[in-house]
Order: structure tokens, then sequence, then C-alpha cells
């Protein structure tokens, strides 16, 4: 592709070498200048044209322009069709094909950072005070942005990038709301995250509405706090309702911030996050702010100036721990919560030691203490209101699941609470890279990247590098299957199999774009790549959800599927695909009875061609649930997707998820009443228990949550023995 460079000389440019393609457009490598990339629109418009040209007029600062660092990553020059004339080169502009921007290199989202799995396997030195740096610079881009009268609007992690020296880059901007002032138009931010969406615009259409500073003040907050919090996000937590929890734009909506001061929430703090007492007290009091007055009033919200400030406070004020240097905690408290932190959480330490990670020690699996179970059977409390009437939307006040208004006939039992007693245990944590022990105190950190390191052997064959990727792919080291694959395609550019590898590879890293682009090549090479057909289709779904049309992606990906049964009508993973988008599109559809019949005929057409398919019983099972609502035959229905989790749960008796969803039908089922109605009561609690330890133990959180807020509603308690007795932990769970 050519195209016309319109600054500082006019020049034609060949992009050739895709870094990466997306719904909206590709990324090229800029073969004159390694620090640049160019972002090309798939169907470019005037509105894009003339929203760039405001951008370029007035860029925002660069806090950390004196780092030599890029915060935000602005575009920094126009890209025009190469055959534009140059009558036109002066003209109206709509001819602007896409622009150069900064390229972005050893960085990673802000999720690898703050989620302790990832950080303690690849950035094990990164500690809290990594942590608030981070948030503080974060804070400084957003500054920045709201200083020159731009919004983000769809804030989420993936926007955001952070190197292993808690530097921030805000990338994707040409996304974000652009206010013209010279002609007086705003160009809106058409989509947006939900658990990052402000309350007065859940279930809003964004393109409909003009974003405010107050509305990315919201989700600036929800980031400060999972970075602060290990990853928990404020409205999260152990729901005192009838189940299932509402999702979080319903929570977010409600204003149940679940550490809230002045109003009763049904939501408990979960067990496996911090305490709330870890924070500043300043901090403390921003967060109240924003997510409790806030609600309410969207100017009580704190600016990113005054999170700046605070958290350069609550640095100042950190110490350092006796027994662990990597242990940083705030001056106001008396003891070092990661120490407490570290034995509740059966030996994992969130900020491992120098000598712990030499020694590899934080790799190690979590020490799990056997417990014994009475045999004391529960006792259920009496039939509620079915999951499908359940009414997200409803207040604080209603009696449903007010904790200060429930009912104290049932007793803790042993069986479900000594699983229960060790959900402090469960830390679930998510990929990242190595950093260096120690933290500037300037007011910015000094930028040095450290890059992965390189496979060394040059030498080495399409077969070697092919087999390295192979087996990093099997013990789940993506990152090096990528690399590795890589090098097997420079070797051979025109074998299908290793571009669809390494989709598969990105796949699992969540670059559900770059995985796509992966296996667009793989089907130019050979278009009989059955797997590439599959696969593509599984990445068009998962990218529907951040789509502005994601019916799009969903039609695509059934194309896809359909692509792959018209070359094997025998490829029982495209026939489950097929099913698990078609019972996704249902939930929408104006007949949605009927595609989830088409749904079911996919599921039942993989288990008979292959009968050891678990996710084919599993997701028909689903979808028989679904359809119980519809029908008038309902008790049928139920039994008949009972039946599919039985069987899911026969080829393997480790899903989770299974039984958390058998769990879930049956105790809906004992509502109904009927001679069964104790029997599916006991059952439901048991299935919840499996439910919650296997979760616990293959770090499940959303699974492991939504089993102990199940439980909690069957047993009606507010689930108290969950946590511990500590000092720093008396309050958590006070509203």
């Amino acid at each position: 592709m050519q195209v016309l460079r319109c600054l500082p000389n006019p020049e034609i440019i060949n992009l050739s070498v895709s870094l990466g393609r997306g719904g909206e457009a590709c990324i090229y490598a800029l073969p004159s200048d390694s620090e640049l990339v160019a972002k090309i629109y798939h169907k470019p418009t005037v509105a894009h044209a003339y929203k760039l040209q405001a951008m370029l007029t007035n860029p925002p600062e660069n806090p950390t322009a004196s780092l030599g660092h890029i915060s935000i990553a602005w575009p920094l020059d126009l890209l025009r069709a190469a055959d534009v004339s140059d009558d036109f080169a002066s003209g109206s502009g709509d001819r602007i094909i896409g622009f150069l921007m900064p390229r972005i290199r050893g960085m990673r989202p802000v999720i690898d950072f703050y989620n302790p799995r990832t950080r303690r396997q690849h950035c094990p030195l990164f500690n809290y005070q990594y942590l608030l740096r981070t948030a503080r610079n974060l804070a400084a881009a957003f500054a920045a942005l709201h200083s020159s009268g731009y919004c983000v609007g769809d804030v989420n992690e993936s926007n955001i990038l952070v190197s292993d020296t808690a530097l921030v880059t805000l990338v994707d901007t040409d996304s974000f709301q652009v206010r013209d002032l010279d002609n007086n138009v705003v160009y809106r931010c058409p989509v947006g995250k939900p658990e990052f969406t402000p309350p007065e615009l859940q279930n809003k259409i964004f393109a409909q509405h003009d974003r405010e500073i107050a509305h990315d003040l919201f989700g600036l907050g929800v980031l400060i706090f999972q970075l602060l919090m290990e990853g928990t996000h404020p409205f999260s937590g152990i729901f005192q309702g009838i189940p299932e929890p509402p999702p979080y734009e319903a929570r977010i909506a409600a204003g149940h911030f679940t550490y809230s001061r002045k109003r009763q929430v049904p939501y408990l703090p979960t067990p496996i996050a911090p305490a709330w007492e870890i924070l500043h007290p300043k901090l403390q009091e921003l967060f109240l702010r924003c997510f409790e007055d806030g609600h309410s009033d969207t100017q009580l919200r704190p600016s990113a100036q005054n999170w700046l400030s605070v958290l350069a406070e609550a640095e100042d004020s950190l110490i350092t721990c006796t027994t662990n240097p990597q242990h940083r905690y705030n001056n106001h408290l008396h003891d070092c919560p990661w120490c407490e932190r570290t034995l509740r959480l059966g030996g994992r330490d969130p900020f491992p030691s120098p000598q712990a990670i030499a020694n590899r020690e934080h790799l190690r699996p979590r020490r799990i203490p056997k417990r014994r179970y009475a045999n004391q059977p529960a006792r259920l409390p009496q039939p509620v209101m079915p999951l499908q009437h359940w009414n997200y939307w409803q207040t604080a006040n209603n009696a449903n699941y007010a904790p200060s208004k429930r009912s104290r006939r049932a007793k803790f039992y042993p069986a479900i609470f000594c699983l229960l007693g060790f959900g402090m245990l469960g830390y679930l944590d998510v990929m990242v890279k190595f950093t260096r022990p120690f933290v500037s105190q300037n007011a910015y950190t000094q930028q040095t990247l450290m890059a992965r390191p390189k496979i060394k052997t040059p030498t080495l064959t399409f077969a070697d590098y092919y087999k390295q990727g192979h087996a990093a792919y099997q013990i789940r080291d993506y990152e090096q299957a990528v690399e590795s694959f890589s090098q097997a395609i420079k070797q051979q550019p025109t074998n299908s199999k290793a571009f669809v590898n390494r989709g598969n590879s990105r796949y699992n890293l969540k670059d559900y774009e770059g995985a796509l682009a992966d296996y667009n090549q793989a089907l130019q090479i050979n278009p009989q790549e059955i797997k590439a057909f599959v696969n593509r289709g599984n990445s068009r779904y998962m990218l529907a959800e951040y789509s502005n049309d994601p019916d799009r992606e969903y039609k695509q990906a059934i194309a896809d599927f359909n692509n792959a049964l018209r070359l094997n009508n025998q490829e029982a993973e495209a026939y489950i695909r097929r099913g698990v988008v078609r019972s996704q599109m249902a939930k929408y559809s104006s007949e949605s009875l009927e595609d989830y019949k088409l749904a079911v005929a996919d599921f039942t057409k993989a288990i008979q061609l292959n009968s050891a398919k678990t996710e084919a019983y599993f997701q028909r099972g689903s979808v028989r649930h679904q359809m119980a609502q519809y029908s008038s035959e309902y008790t049928q229905e139920y039994q008949r997707a009972i039946a599919d989790f039985d069987q899911a749960l026969m080829l393997n008796n480790k899903l989770a998820k299974v039984y958390l969803k058998r769990g879930m039908l049956r105790y809906e089922l004992a509502q109904y009443g009927g001679n069964e109605s104790d029997q599916n009561s006991r059952k439901a609690i048991e299935d919840l228990q499996l439910a919650a330890k296997l979760s616990l133990e293959q770090e499940d959180t959303d699974n492991y949550q939504q089993a102990l807020s199940s439980m909690c509603v069957m047993v009606e308690t507010r689930c108290s023995a969950l946590f511990p007795n500590s000092s720093i932990w008396n309050n958590t769970g006070t509203n």
C-alpha cells in the first residue's frame, strides 16, 4: 500500500509490514522510521479526517516529556491516499485515510501489573510502591488530557500500557472524544466498557451523548482502585441477595459500592480481596467521594489532579517491612498488611522477597491445608423468588436481600463454612515482565525497558523453531510460542500452519486482533485451512464484545464456521463454536426460542460426531436452561439440562463451571416446590461447594465468587465466617 505523508515534507511511503489489524483499522510499520507506525482506516470518512485535524491542532501536554517517555500516543501527522492530486492536497481532507503515531515498545496492558498472578510470574519485584507510582502517572496523563479539553470516553484496561518502571502510556487516542472549538463540533466516543462506565451513562447509547470529564473520572477511579487493591473491582463482592449476582453495570447504576459507608448495599467484600484499611486514609476518602458521593452528584468525584496529589502523599508515607524489604505499606498501619496477607493466602506472597525470587519460591503452588468436613446436613431457607424473576435494579431497601433484614433462622453449616473458611487462601491473580528492584524518588520514574530475551540460535531450522513453538504452547508459555512461530515464519513465510499456531498463541494472550491477522494470512496461503476458519470465527466472537457492531462480528463468525463445515462437515468443533455464537445472538433476538433450538441442534451434532466433547454437553445444558424460561414444560427442560451437565461431569469431574451451573439450576428447580424440592436444594449446595473448591484450586475468580454468593443466599447468612478476626480485617465487612 502506498500513502502520502503530509509533513514535514510530502513523501510517498510504502506500507507492507502489518503489525496488527482491528475492526476499524490496520497498523503498519514505517520502513523509514522505526519509532513510528501508520494507522490506516478500513473505511476512512470525512469525520475521521476532521477529527484528526482537530487533534493535531491542539495536542495535550506530555507530563513525562522530560524523561523522553510518551504518556499519550497522540497522532503526529496525517496520511492521504497516494493517488491524491496536488489540487486536492490543499482541499477539504476527505481523502485522509489514516495517520502516523509513536510506536510504543516494551510495555504491557495495565492488567498485567495489577493482577497478582502475572505480576508474580513475570514482574515479581513490582511492589506496592510501583503500583502507587503507576496510579500516579496514570492520573497525570488524565490530568493532561482534561486540561486540554479532551475526554478518554472509553476508559478501560486495554487502552493503558505500563512499563516495568511504572511509566504509563494511553493508546488508541483517536477513539477519544474530541471537541473542535473552532468549528463548534464534538466528535464523540461511540463505545465504552460497562465495568468502567459511570452510573449516569449505564444502558445509554454512547454515540448519542457528549462525554464529560466527570464520566472519565469514574473510570479513572476504577482503574486506581484495581491497581491498589490487587485487581479487585470496587463493585465486586459477595452478593447477599437471590442468585445469580447482578452484572457490574447493574451494581454501578444502583450505586452499590461494596465499601460504602453511608448506604446499605447487598454485598460483602470478597475474601480474596485485600482489606480496605490497607489504603492510605486520604485515598479511602477519594474512593468514597468517587463511588459513593459521586453517585448522586458527579461534580463531587475527585479530579485527576486530586488523585495525583493524594497518591504522591500516599507514596511519600510508605514504610518498609523489617521482614521483607519488598513489603511497602502506609505508616497509618501498625503491622505489615502484606505479611499478614501472605499467611492468610497459604504462603503466597503478593510481593515476594528478592531471596524468595532467587529461590523461585514465588512460583511454587499455594499451600492449602487439609480440612475435615462435618457430615451434618444443612437446612435450607424457605423457597424464594426464582432466578429469572429477580430484578437487578431493586434498591438496597428491598427485603429480599437487605442484610439488616435477613432472617436469622438458618444456622452456620460446618460442611459449607469449612470450605468457605479457606476461601481466604484463594488468590486470583493474571502476565507481565521482570522489573528493577528500585523505584526512583523523582516526580516520575526513569524509563528503563527490559526486553524479553531473544532466541540466540539464529541457525535453527524451520522445524526447530516450529518444535520450540509447539513445546512452549504446551506449557502455556504463549509469549515464547509467538516468538518461536514468528522465527519459523521468517524461514517459511508460506507455511499456513505456522500462522495458525501463532494465531492460536496470540488468541490465548487475548490478542484477538493479532490472532485474526494470522488466521487471515493462513487462509490467503491455503484457503482450505479448516482450523484457520474455526479459530478466526472464535476471534471474531471475542472481538464482538468490543465492536461498535457486534451483530456484524457474530455474523462473520457464523460465516467462518459455515466455511469450515463446507470443507469438512465432520468438524465437531465448528458445530460447537457456531452453537455458542447462535446462543449468544439468541439473547437479543426477537426469535429467541427458535435461535436457541438452532444452537441445541449444533451441540447435538457435535456430540453425535464426538461423544467425548464435554464442552458440547455443557453448552447444550446451558442453552436448555435458557429455553426453560420460554417453555411451559420448564421442568422437562430443566431435567434435560441437568442430564447434559451430568454427562459432562462423567467425562471430566473437575469442571467447576459445570458444578456451578448445575447447582444454580437445581436451586431454581427447588423453588418450584414438589416432592423433590428438599433433595434438589441439598444437591444444589453440594454442587456449589464443589464449584467453589475447584474454582479456588484453578484460580477462577468469577466462578469462585459466584459460588460463594449463591451459597451465602441459600443458608441465609451474611457470610461473616468468611472474614478473619485480625484487627486490620475487622471492619472489612461493615457498611
